[in-house]
């Protein structure tokens, strides 16, 4: 991936949707390698850009049941060891979808469509992925974090820690962070380590220890 420009291969059966995405996307600078509207086109497309891929952009929803393909084609190729990023896109603002998509393993988003009207934002999402991290949409994140009782598992965090964690889960950076909430990166880095360590969260090769986080929030909140 050259630096800011991820090489993108978008699964969306609805063809206007579809050519949208591809547009907002190259407007942002990313490289389209394909555009296909089904699981089984995906499949050939990765295996004709082989080692060329940075992110998939994949509708939960394809046919040909329109239920959950793309998550199910994450999944597959979750198991197959691919670590290729992978953006999924909803219609609909669901925690338990989240999760499933975080708990695949790998550099994983999930977004609602409404958000691709934004370019801005949809190029975000691809870039933070591209490099390794998770996205969850805010209005998802929103509606976990409104949810009623306290969650169990969370009860350790304060309120600020519980923002933090917030933020985190919509893919912001420490800097991006303390931008929002108007304190230092070194003080967001000491708020994440709280967070980390009050979750049990241990460093663990191969892991990335902000998505097991906003996994540990998904699962309680959901």
């Amino acid at each position: 991936m050259s630096q800011g420009s991820p090489a993108v291969v978008v699964a969306e059966d609805a063809l206007l949707i579809r050519e949208g995405i591809c547009q907002l996307l190259v407007a942002s600078g990313c490289t389209v390698l394909a555009a296909v509207p089904d699981a089984d086109q995906l499949s050939s497309a990765l295996e004709t850009h082989i080692g060329e891929v940075d992110v998939v952009v994949l509708d939960i929803r394809m046919p040909p049941t329109h239920t959950d393909e793309g998550i199910r084609a994450l999944e597959e190729l979750r198991a197959r060891g691919s670590t290729v990023g992978v953006l999924l896109l909803s219609m609909y603002a669901s925690g338990s979808l989240a999760v499933r998509a975080l708990s695949a393993g790998g550099a994983t988003g999930y977004l609602l469509k409404d958000r691709v009207k934004d370019g801005t934002a949809l190029a975000d999402a691809v870039r933070t992925v591209a490099g390794g991290g998770s996205v969850v949409d805010p209005e998802v994140v929103t509606l976990l974090m409104s949810s009623t009782g306290r969650a169990r598992g969370l009860e350790a965090l304060t309120p600020k820690e519980l923002e933090v964690l917030r933020l985190m889960a919509e893919g912001r950076s420490n800097l991006g962070i303390g931008r929002v909430l108007g304190i230092s990166p070194k003080t967001v880095d000491t708020h994440v380590e709280h967070i980390l360590d009050k979750l049990g969260i241990q460093p663990s090769e191969g892991e990335n220890r902000r998505v097991l986080a906003v996994l540990e929030l998904l699962r309680n909140r959901g």
